[in-house]
């Protein structure tokens, strides 16, 4: 009876649609749930960020013949984009995922609108089989509730993929993991921003003339740095401050600029030096935020007795996956980085680069549930070193698992660029971002492959620069 329900995805981005590819080439039953109202939501939320990575790295196999293979009612006539250029966002959406998932062999699979609130299994006979139900729980469905413009729906399926990523929940600005005090008002408020707004486009009046505050030390906030620096030279009434949660490391901060071999990631580095040291952008080490207060400004108190008053707290802290949905399932999660138990040791970011993980599939993936499995960015938790092709391998072995070829489903292999392309801390999305401004003006070479990652050795969470100063003038003491 399993056989006759779907193989339910969540998630409509870039390795849900892939997931999706696979398993109809091998004529699987697949149904694709998105919550947004068209592909790649995520990624069209940032899609004025251009990728490190160029289209060679972005465009899955199983997808590229479904595009690529004329059929009925449809032409075969999609064109891939340039193999070298930098795609961003907002293109991936357009020149891939969209053309993907309008193609006549998978539209009728996908649902729109639908997003997964629980997933928990069920006998055939519609019994329970919750959590502590063991008794015949190896051939119990799959029942997948979401919520829709009509209501709440429940869907059966005899296995389900999570590819829902993380782009939805973000790290909290409060410190040790958890929210400061006052945070979620700020965020109702809109004090607290998106972690990648768009300042020198849709959120130019937004952010023009104020007083604004970066938390973070990846890639994103980097990004949004460069762009808040451009927007200060045109509109110098507006502060910028980069919040930094320890000390700053002008080597970790920075990266080696001219000197990197990866002229993307050290274009970054060196556009972000020049707008500090230009004073467009004034660096606070040691931030712990304790509590936020809305009156005349947004009142930010850290633990050390210090407070600043500014108008926006920009939160480029990173990503965390969203488990609650799945506390009904036997999950095997590693405790530190709550990626699958086999996965963990393979992308712990102390000691590993997206470049060194090794090719993984259905096994290390598995979970004590059989039949479910959580793929893509959410595949690795709290650890920020994603690529999106590991995403399609890890899919592709899936696939060929629940098809029943379990030869093909081990047979795992990886084609990177010499050092990898890396996503660091963009939840949800696939490849670490460079604007699209700075990448079209700043010299970044298309035809760059594009890395963020190393050769293996223990490194830290964080972009590359900072200064010995903390900048103390510009915060006050709290009275207490």
């Amino acid at each position: 009876m399993k056989q006759t329900h779907p193989v339910v995805i969540i998630g409509a981005g870039p390795i849900g649609l892939a997931a999706a590819a696979h398993l109809l080439e091998r004529n699987q039953e697949v149904r694709v749930l998105e919550a947004g109202a068209g592909p790649g939501a995520a990624m069209q939320a940032w899609g004025h960020i251009r990728l490190f990575s160029t289209w060679r790295y972005n465009i899955d196999a199983a997808a590229r013949r479904l595009l690529e293979t004329p059929g009925d009612g449809y032409a075969g006539d999609w064109e891939a984009p340039r193999e070298t250029k930098l795609p961003t966002g907002a293109q991936m959406v357009g020149d891939y995922l969209r053309p993907l998932a309008e193609h006549p062999g998978m539209a009728p699979h996908i649902s729109y609108g639908h997003r997964v609130l629980l997933v928990t299994r069920v006998q055939a006979d519609g019994r329970s089989a919750d959590k502590t139900r063991s008794a015949g729980r190896d051939d119990a469905l799959f029942l997948v509730r979401t919520a829709t413009a009509r209501g709440i729906e429940d869907i059966m399926a005899r296995a389900v993929i999570d590819a829902s990523g993380t782009w939805g929940n973000p790290n909290p600005v409060g410190r040790s993991g958890i929210e400061a005090i006052g945070e979620a008002a700020a965020r109702a408020s809109g004090s607290i921003t998106a972690p990648l707004p768009d300042p020198l486009g849709s959120d130019l009046g937004h952010f023009a003339g104020k007083r604004i505050l970066v938390l973070g030390a990846g890639h994103s906030a980097a990004n949004t740095l460069i762009s808040l620096g451009r927007l200060r030279q045109k509109h110098p009434e507006t502060t910028v401050l980069w919040g930094l949660r320890g000390p700053a490391n002008p080597v970790k901060l920075y990266g080696g600029g001219a000197a990197d071999q990866l002229p993307a990631r050290g274009q970054l580095g060196t556009s972000l030096r020049r707008f500090v040291e230009n004073g467009d952008i004034t660096i606070l080490e040691n931030l712990a935020v304790t509590s936020l207060e809305q009156a005349d400004g947004l009142s930010v108190n850290l633990a050390d007795g210090r407070s600043l008053v500014v108008d926006l707290v920009v939160p480029a802290t990173g990503f965390r996956p969203n488990l609650a949905m799945l506390s009904e399932l036997r999950l095997d999660l590693e405790a530190i980085v709550e990626a699958p138990r086999a996965l963990g040791p393979l992308i712990d970011p102390e000691f590993h680069s997206c470049g060194t993980v090794s090719a993984h599939g259905e096994r290390v993936l598995a979970h004590p549930e059989p039949g479910f499995y959580i793929v893509g960015m959410k595949s690795y938790g709290r650890a920020p070193t994603f690529l999106m092709a590991t995403g399609y391998e890890q899919v592709r072995s899936i696939a060929a698992a629940l098809a029943g070829d379990r030869a093909a489903a081990d047979n795992v292999e990886l084609q990177l660029p010499e050092t990898g392309v890396c996503s660091t801390d963009l939840g949800g999305s696939c490849d670490t971002p460079v604007p699209a401004e700075a990448a079209a003006g700043c010299g970044t070479p298309e035809t760059d492959s594009g890395s963020c990652c190393d050769t293996p050795e223990p490194l830290a969470i964080g972009f590359a620069t900072g200064t010995r100063h903390g900048h103390a003038d510009l915060v006050g003491t709290r009275e207490e």
